[in-house]
């Protein structure tokens, strides 16, 4: 039997055998092959010759274990925790200080990695590997574990009746076939080649070669991806600013939405409802957000109701898991080089439910800390509800006069 059959055949079994089966595996085709057949078959699997040598002597005597068992009773090295019963006790008292009552623990405010918890132990008088130190924790029930958001703080007490209001408003809208919309800014990025988190498949070993300081190229700049998301045809608009994510960017993106993809899709509109974030651009103390939707209420003829999440509530925004993920998906991995680069990755988004975005740059400038007048807001034509009003308002068009 030559070298490359030997071979075939122990990858083919190699998943199945045990430790003991393995070595019988092994003794038996050594005895077949005859002379020089341990170094063979020690060539063709990588088996010790030790371990083969013990497999003949098995074979040769006969010896038979009890079924499930690789050794003889009391075989193979104690456990590192039977020699040393401290380890354990010792081990967790590092990993969990506070738990255990030791507040001036080593390892109190410093990283629990393997290595840190081995040394630490070592000089306790434990003799451990940071390999063991692992497979112990495991054993132990603990796992690499990282932060969980969970505690959000004060609630408002009337944040639960909001989501009702907004999602019954939601519905009003859509049974009259009037649009509704989410808005929101997308998380500033930067324009050049910087890495971009994720992995996408490429040539192996040719991983895409980025900066190493993520630095701002002043002549690129920052992309401010500000985003309308269609809530009842799964559609959506996202313009790239590259100057300041103030109100009137926000509201002239809300504009571009409207012209080119909501008229045409809703031609009998009347009326629209957003609703959008209680902070950020487009929050609902901003005066030039109010300022802004009456221009564009005043241009479009249309009635606009606005709906504010309370604050610390913006992942149940709708844009943010139906379009801004998405996004996010599709361009992991892809640095971001350009301003046209990041439309076409906006553009090229897809999903099994039929999202489809469009996007485009926009080069004005948007001043910030615009400041508006009394008598100037006094012409926003602005209805509080009756609930949240500070969070739930209509602005209705200027009618012109006959």
């Amino acid at each position: 039997m030559d070298l490359t059959t030997l071979q075939r055949k122990y990858t083919a079994l190699e998943s199945e055998l045990t430790e003991r089966s393995r070595r019988l595996w092994a003794a038996t085709e050594a005895r077949a092959l005859g002379r020089g057949g341990i170094a063979l078959v020690e060539q063709a699997t990588g088996i010790s010759r030790s371990t083969i040598s013990r497999g003949l002597r098995e074979l040769e005597s006969g010896e038979s274990l009890e079924p499930g068992k690789t050794r003889r009773p009391g075989g193979g090295r104690k456990r590192a925790t039977e020699k040393d019963d401290r380890l354990i006790v010792d081990l967790e008292g590092l990993v969990e200080p506070t738990a255990s009552g030791d507040p001036d623990s080593p390892l109190l405010w410093t990283s629990k990695s393997v290595r840190h918890l081995a040394d630490e132990l070592q000089a306790m008088g434990h003799e451990i590997s940071h390999r063991l130190v692992a497979n112990l924790l495991h054993e132990c029930g603990y796992s690499l574990q990282g932060n969980r958001k969970t505690r959000e703080g004060s609630q408002h007490p009337d944040r639960d009746a909001q989501f009702r209001y907004i999602n019954d408003s939601v519905r009003r809208f859509q049974n009259r076939r009037q649009p509704v919309i989410s808005v929101d800014t997308k998380k500033k990025e930067l324009v050049g080649d910087f890495k971009n988190p994720g992995r996408e498949w490429r040539s192996k070993g040719q991983p895409e070669r980025v900066r190493v300081h993520d630095f701002l190229i002043p002549s690129l700049g920052k992309a401010i991806p500000y985003g309308v998301y269609d809530l009842s045809r799964d559609e959506g608009w996202i313009t790239i600013g590259i100057d300041h994510d103030t109100a009137s960017f926000a509201v002239n993106t809300i504009r571009r939405w409207w012209k080119v993809m909501g008229r045409p899709a809703y031609p009998s509109a009347r009326s629209l409802l957003i609703t959008a974030d209680a902070g950020g651009s487009n929050g609902p103390r901003l005066r030039l957000w109010k300022w802004e939707l009456q221009r564009f209420a005043n241009r479009t003829g249309l009635t606009i109701t606005i709906s504010h999440f309370p604050p610390g509530t913006s992942k149940w925004n709708k844009i943010e898991h139906r379009l801004f993920s998405h996004i996010a998906m599709n361009w992991r991995g892809k640095p971001l080089t350009s301003l046209a680069v990041i439309v076409n990755l906006i553009a090229s988004t897809r999903t099994a439910s039929g999202l489809r975005i469009r996007s485009e740059i926009d080069r004005s400038s948007y001043p910030k800390s615009v400041a508006l007048t009394d008598e100037q807001m006094s012409r926003v034509h602005l209805r509080p509800h009756r609930f949240h009003g500070a969070w739930n308002y209509t602005i209705r068009p200027k009618r012109s006069k006959a």
